[in-house]
């Protein structure tokens, strides 16, 4: 028997704005290619430098079929998503699918991962900004950052400093544009940089291979040297991080002007990234071999010492700190309109609302900035995150309204393939949580 809906409670704490009136309203006019270039954005951020990391755990053979499993179950839930989207003519964003299906307590369960998720992800993007400019330490060794090469030490051109410059001059304007359409040309020219990075890199791997330099492939997993079975789950919370799109789905859409391209412009994007996430994860193997780093930037700092080295190394690292900067709105898009709909529930639309809209951006940005500089490295919070808040968005959400069902549109197919998502999910985040907690745990010790 299927759950009566109350039609009072739906879509009351939405994940973005209430549908307003429709004076109020925004016309459709993004064309798909806007919609795949700001998708593709949300997914190639940080975790393309954490792939290269995964083949070391995993091998290239096993790496690329993970990635490509974890692209199809993407695909698969996003589909879920907007299936159950505007299905009533009510529900047209994440939050009020969750609202629909199971009550307020659904759609503040997703903001508050929504948040979460986000608030990590914004932090650990400018402190790899920080990284690139101003250098960093790790593991007792310093590693310059490309302003102190050019410029030598000094006050200015330290981490909070260099990052309060980006912050103000490079972000805050494009997080000032009210529509997320507005940003499809900064989110294209993200894309653009993601792909001649990859380009440099590959460069870079076949200059390698010529000079009889490259690192040894290893195809499937070492087992020896201690490793444990187990450490091959923590990879998997890095691919789920990587590729996860939910959160910038409806935004997209409700700017589209053919909302039924959503489907293509998702595919799209995730045959995008993952090519992007083999080229890059390949090439960084094969220049790096086992020495990688979870972020391979450490890895490029220490590379050549003559001056075409060192310049194409620095042209990599600020290549990809310039990918970061303009992915950083299209997150920060949905992080505010979150926001906003949580602590102004009854309010106008937030971009007709000029001082409401500049105040929650600079509030949140200011507050961003500050943890980036007082906690310059978070990557273990950024793997427990996977675990656990980017698991419930990307998987068990959107598999758990499929299970509820509160329309009654399921298939049996359907609901065998979400049953699936969510056992893989649990069962993949509690060992990655577990053998994290150890690994720290005995690293203490």
């Amino acid at each position: 028997m299927k759950p009566e809906i109350n039609r009072d409670s739906i879509a009351t704490t939405a994940l973005l704005p209430k549908s307003q009136p429709p004076e109020n309203e925004i016309a459709g006019t993004s064309s798909l290619s806007g919609a795949v270039f700001n998708v593709s954005t949300s997914m190639v951020g940080a975790g393309i430098m954490s792939v290269p990391a995964t083949l070391k755990v995993l091998g290239i053979i096993p790496g690329f079929v993970m990635i490509l499993i974890t692209a199809f179950v993407v695909e698969v839930t996003v589909e879920f998503l907007l299936r159950y989207t505007n299905y009533t003519g009510e529900a047209n964003t994440y939050g009020g699918v969750m609202a629909e299906s199971f009550g307020k307590f659904g759609s503040i369960s997703l903001q508050l991962c929504v948040m979460i998720t986000n608030l990590g992800a914004l932090i650990i993007y400018l402190i790899i900004i920080g990284d690139v400019l101003s250098g960093s330490q790790s593991d007792g060794v310093l590693h310059s950052g490309i302003l102190q090469e050019c410029f030598g030490f000094h006050w200015w051109n330290s981490r909070a400093y260099s990052v309060l410059f980006v912050v103000i001059f490079v972000m805050l304007p494009l997080l000032l544009l009210p529509r997320v359409e507005s940003l499809c040309h900064a989110s294209a020219v993200s894309i653009l940089l993601a792909v001649v990075f990859v380009v440099i890199i590959s460069g870079m791997a076949v200059y390698a291979m010529l000079e009889g330099k490259t690192q040894e492939l290893r195809l499937i997993p070492d087992f020896g040297d201690g490793f444990s079975f187990f450490n091959l789950f923590t990879t998997i919370p890095v691919l789920a991080t990587a590729l996860a799109c939910h959160v910038t789905i409806h935004p997209v859409r409700a700017e589209l002007e053919n909302q039924s391209d959503m489907t293509s412009a998702v595919r799209i994007s995730l045959i995008l990234s993952v090519a992007i996430y083999f080229a890059v994860g390949f090439v960084g193997y094969l220049l790096f071999g086992d020495s990688i780093m979870a972020d391979m930037l450490v890895n490029f700092d220490e590379t050549s010492n003559s001056p075409g080295g060192l310049v194409i190394n620095a042209v990599v690292r600020l290549s990809y700190a310039v990918h970061l900067m303009l992915v950083f709105p299209v997150i920060f898009y949905t992080l505010r309109a979150n926001m906003d709909e949580m602590i102004f529930q009854q309010k106008t639309l937030l971009a007709n609302d000029t001082t409401r809209f500049v105040s929650l951006t600079c509030v949140l940005l200011a507050f961003i900035y500050f943890i980036a500089i007082a906690i310059p490295n978070i990557w273990y919070f950024f793997q427990f995150m996977g675990s656990t808040t980017v698991s419930c968005i990307a998987f068990i959400f959107p598999a758990a309204i499929v299970l509820r069902d509160v329309h009654g549109i399921s298939s049996r197919k359907d609901r065998v393939m979400a049953i699936m998502v969510v056992v893989l999910a649990l069962v993949t985040s509690g060992i990655a949580i577990s053998t994290n907690l150890y690994s720290s745990i005995g690293n203490s010790t």
